[in-house]
C-alpha cells in the first residue's frame, strides 16, 4: 500500500497512512512526541540516546512528509524543522482547503442544471456524488433538500415529477 500524495483535499487519508507508514518503520516518535530538551555536558547517556533517536525519527519523518505532498503545496507550507509542527500545519492549510472546497461543491449541487449531455441516471449520480463529498468533509446534506435540488435541476418539460 501507498501513501497517497497529499493534494490540499485529501488531509485525512494522506495523514493516515503517513502516520501508520512511519509508525511500521519506527520512525514516529517525532510526530507523538514533543522535542526533548537539548542535551548538555550534564545529560545522562540515556538522555542523550533519547535526544538522538528523536533527531533521527524528525529528520527522516520531515523528508518523508515533504515526499508525501504535492509540489504545488509544498511551496506555501511554513518552513519548520519539527516533524509534528509540519503535520500540524498541513492540517490546518487542509482544514481551510475543505472549508474553500465544501463551499465550491454546495454552489455546485445548487446551481446544477440537467442539460441533457448525459443521462438522467449520470445527472443524478453526479449530484449524489456531490453530497457523498460534502459528507466527507463533515457537511451532511438532508435527503428531502437533495430531492429538491435534483427537482430544482431538472428543466421545465419534467415539471410533473416537480408536482
Amino acid at each position: 500500500m501507498s501513501v497517497p500524495v497529499f493534494n490540499g483535499l485529501n488531509f485525512s487519508d494522506s495523514s493516515e497512512q503517513v502516520q501508520f507508514h512511519l509508525g511500521v518503520l519506527d520512525l514516529d516518535l517525532a510526530i507523538r512526541i514533543e522535542k526533548p530538551v537539548d542535551i548538555t555536558d550534564e545529560s545522562s547517556n540515556e538522555e542523550k540516546t533519547h535526544y538522538r533517536v528523536w533527531e533521527k525519527s524528525n529528520r527522516l519523518s520531515l523528508m518523508f512528509m515533504r515526499m508525501s505532498i504535492a509540489s504545488n503545496i509544498k511551496s506555501s507550507l511554513p518552513k519548520t524543522e519539527n516533524a509534528k509542527e509540519f503535520m500540524k500545519s498541513v492540517e490546518e492549510r487542509s482544514q481551510t482547503a475543505d472549508k474553500s472546497f465544501a463551499g465550491t461543491l454546495m454552489s455546485t449541487l445548487i446551481t446544477m442544471k440537467f442539460d441533457g449531455s448525459c443521462t438522467m441516471r449520470e445527472h443524478l449520480i453526479e449530484m449524489t456524488n456531490i453530497v457523498a463529498r460534502l459528507k466527507s468533509l463533515g457537511m451532511t446534506v438532508d435527503d428531502n433538500f437533495l430531492v429538491q435540488f435534483i427537482l430544482n435541476s431538472l428543466p421545465s418539460e419534467y415539471g410533473p415529477f416537480s408536482d
